[in-house]
């Protein structure tokens, strides 16, 4: 097993997961808002943001798609050796990760059931720069409006009216992190 895939992982585990988990619900909670993650280095492409998502989130039981460039040996076998995540198609995802061109089309994953809306994908969307600024977004967790930098508008209009089902998406880029829950409107 090569050293770069044994490295990488949280120093303490479970001191750095529980602090990424509280970011991410944060970034979950107060959509448009950016938080600092740390704590991972993975491979190339992933950011340390998209890397400590990943290992915060997945376990064995969390089945994850890798998309375009973040499919490849090094994110693999990081991840297998980290998280033991099984790999899949974008059909049977929980998590799936890449760039916004990488993860299209959308239409790919799992919304949910009307019985279980909770059975739907989150997207980890890698992204150059993550800032509070751009679209305008309303909803739950969000006094009057706030602002984050998407890479389209019309795709998460579209997942809003699916409501209750839809898609999650959390943006990493460098070590930020921010969400745009399925509750979120966007405008």
């Amino acid at each position: 097993m090569q050293a770069d895939t044994l490295s990488g992982g949280f120093a303490d585990p479970s001191i750095a997961s529980s602090h990424a988990f509280r970011a991410v619900m944060e970034a979950m909670a107060r959509p448009g808002t950016v938080q600092e993650i740390s704590g991972a280095v993975p491979p190339a492409p992933l950011s340390p943001a998209a890397g400590t998502v990943l290992l915060t989130l997945c376990d064995t039981e969390t089945p994850v798609y890798l998309a375009g460039a973040a499919d490849c040996e090094a994110v693999r076998v990081w991840l297998a050796f980290h998280t033991g995540a099984p790999l899949v198609g974008p059909a049977e995802c929980m998590f799936a990760v890449g760039t916004w061109d990488a993860l299209a089309p959308l239409s790919s994953y799992p919304v949910g059931t009307s019985q279980y809306p909770d059975r739907s994908a989150t997207l980890i969307v890698e992204r150059p720069d993550l800032s509070a600024t751009g679209t305008a977004l309303t909803g739950p967790g969000i006094k009057d409006q706030a602002a984050l930098s998407l890479p389209e508008v019309a795709a998460f209009q579209s997942n809003r009216a699916l409501f209750p089902l839809g898609l999650d998406f959390i943006f990493t880029s460098g070590d930020c992190v921010a969400a745009l829950p399925r509750t979120t409107k966007v405008s």
